[in-house]
């Protein structure tokens, strides 16, 4: 990320945002504690509560007023040679510090997995390090993006460590919104949706920062409102948001109006016709009623009554200008395509364009930008121009009515994050295998068995890799010694070989001294095993089933997570064993060869 402390404009609009957001959160703390106090019977004490909570809820309203003001702020993120219509991009969601130390190294580190957790000092302060650097304001490049998306597939690893279904680990995560109330989960889920949408608002800052007077900056533009669809994979593998702004109305809104600022490519097709014939003209015409009917889309989703409130007052202004602002362009182009009509086309052109001008003026924040001034005044002049011009030669012919213009059935284009560019290592990869090591997984203490070496060997059968599994054992002294079938070698002489491969495994034992060798085991409970087997294929998270086939690795899926839980996918009908979990595989299916030592 970028130096949060580095005095630039958009820096200096998130640390207004996030004290703003602080005051919000102070204000709603004491309106909470005099609307308790406001029960009372004694009415002194009511009537000095009741002046109280005026004073606290008209404080509300004007930093809620101010918090609008900012989110939509549209010139900090503008490139300063933009010569077009200016583009609406959001602000990151704000977080507070999350210190994972006692929740997983102290309770789960030590309780769960039994280990010394002062060993994993390193990896937490690894976590919490790419967690700060992650979700405070990242550079408006491919790096930032990166960053987040490591951060994202990183969760991935946490949430099968330490995240069990049936255990509530303490862990806040504490987001604002852009309504000003701040939201509260311990479910990792909403930490995962909040990096998706931060995700997505940064390729609506990386596209609103484009030179769009060039083909190439026009390009760019494109791709990053394309991907800035990442809201629509939130909205499809996310559900029950504590949030307004990542609730689905909200999310269907947002990526509605990334679907509108694809506008680009009428900005494209503009740029690269030179030409007035017929054709090109009338290929305008159709992509600027295009943009123009997705704008009024837009606009008619955030006048919803849900939504209403939740949008900024600047924002559905901007929508609305840019929807006539387009179909007065449509009609523009129209009449310079056709013979008959042009007067018709270019009256409409005319109206359009002053309605545009008069919701321009409406809006306080948008009369300060000066850009979008001269961009509507300049069209507005053009058409007038053009008009008066044909006015003045045809003084005495009757203008009809302008046929409406068919726009161009183009499907808009939704790029879906591809998080696989991104390759990321478990932090806590010392645990062990995903496979038997974690968060859902049950097991017994570690044991330490004492084998000696006998005329046949050691006596015991071994299959599989990373950990190697104990597939059978030798009446005798294996059993005696208390090694069981199903055993999971996790130490060899004190050696970790929980990544061992098979013939490390096998080599190690081998390379034993006469006196024998001591091997460190661990044994999966029987009741997980059968629960984990009959689970359908269709409860299967359709989130982790991606990132599982992202990171090949083997985990489980996870069951809901308290208040938001992820969408489930069905995959199917009948009941099927777990892919890529030990627990599920029968012990012949781990490996095709086995052999005896």
């Amino acid at each position: 990320g970028c130096d949060p402390f580095a005095q630039t404009q958009r820096s200096k609009l998130q640390h207004r945002r996030a004290r703003i957001n602080q005051q919000i959160n102070k204000e709603m703390r004491m309106r909470a504690g005099a609307e308790n106090l406001f029960a009372t019977t004694n009415n002194k004490v009511k009537e000095t509560v009741a002046l109280e909570l005026s004073f606290v809820n008209s404080n509300l309203q004007l930093l809620k007023e101010e918090l609008e003001e900012l989110n939509s702020n549209m010139e900090a993120y503008q490139t300063d040679e933009a010569v077009n219509v200016p583009m609406i991009p959001l602000g990151l969601k704000e977080t507070k510090e999350v210190d994972f130390t006692v929740s997983i190294q102290q309770d789960f580190i030590c309780d769960h997995y039994g280990e010394d957790s002062s060993l994993y000092d390193k990896e937490i302060k690894e976590l919490m390090e790419l967690r700060q650097q992650a979700m405070r304001t990242p550079s408006r490049n491919q790096a930032g993006l990166e960053l987040l998306m490591e951060y994202y597939n990183q969760l991935y690893y946490l949430d099968q460590r330490f995240f069990p279904a049936h255990r509530n680990l303490g862990v806040q995560f504490h987001y604002d919104s852009l309504t000003g109330v701040p939201s509260c989960q311990r479910a990792l889920a909403f930490e995962k949706g909040s990096v998706l949408f931060n995700i997505g608002a940064l390729y609506t800052q990386i596209g609103a920062r484009q030179d769009r007077s060039a083909t190439c900056g026009i390009d760019r533009a494109i791709d990053a409102f394309q991907r800035a669809a990442a809201f629509n994979y939130l909205k499809e593998n996310f559900s029950n948001a504590p949030s307004l702004d990542m609730s689905c109305p909200s999310l269907c809104m947002l990526v509605r109006l990334m679907v509108a600022q694809q506008e680009c490519v009428f900005e494209h097709v503009t740029l690269t016709t030179q030409d007035t014939h017929f054709t090109s003209q009338l290929c305008l015409a159709q992509e600027a009623a295009r943009v123009s009917d997705v704008y009024l889309l837009v606009q008619q989703t955030m006048t919803q009554p849900l939504m209403k409130d939740y949008v900024p007052f600047s924002w559905a202004s901007m929508v609305q200008v840019k929807s006539e602002h387009f179909r007065a362009l449509s009609h523009y182009y129209a009449a310079a395509a056709l013979c008959d009509h042009v007067k018709a086309h270019l009256r409409c052109a005319v109206i359009r364009h002053e309605e545009a001008l008069r919701v321009h003026s409406l809006c306080k924040i948008l009369r300060k930008m000066d850009i979008l001034q001269d961009v509507l005044s300049l069209t507005h002049k053009r058409s007038l121009d053009k008009y008066s011009e044909l006015d003045r030669e045809d003084d005495f012919d009757e203008t009809a009515e302008a046929p409406e213009i068919q726009h161009t059935h183009r499907k808009p284009d939704i790029t879906p994050p591809n998080f696989s560019t991104v390759q990321v290592t478990d932090i806590f990869q010392r645990l062990g295998p995903l496979s038997v090591f974690c968060a859902r997984a049950r097991w017994g203490p570690v044991r330490l068995i004492c084998l000696q070496r006998r005329e046949g060997g050691l006596g015991l059968t071994l299959r599989g890799d990373s950990p190697v599994l104990v597939a059978g054992v030798i009446p005798g002294g294996c059993a005696e010694a208390g090694l069981r079938e199903g055993d999971y070698i996790v130490a060899v002489d004190g050696q970790d070989c929980k990544w061992a491969k098979h013939g490390e495994v096998v080599h190690m034992l081998k390379s034993c001294s006469d006196k024998g060798v001591e091997i460190s085991v661990v044994t999966l409970h029987s009741h997980d095993v059968e629960r984990r087997a009959i689970l359908p294929s269709h409860s299967i998270n359709k989130e982790n089933t991606r990132q599982r086939l992202l990171s090949g690795a083997k985990g489980q899926s996870s069951a809901s997570l308290l208040n938001w839980n992820r969408k489930k996918k069905r995959e199917g009908s009948g009941v099927t064993k777990r892919i890529g979990s030990t627990f599920s595989l029968s012990f012949g299916s781990i490996r095709d060869t086995e052999a005896m030592y």
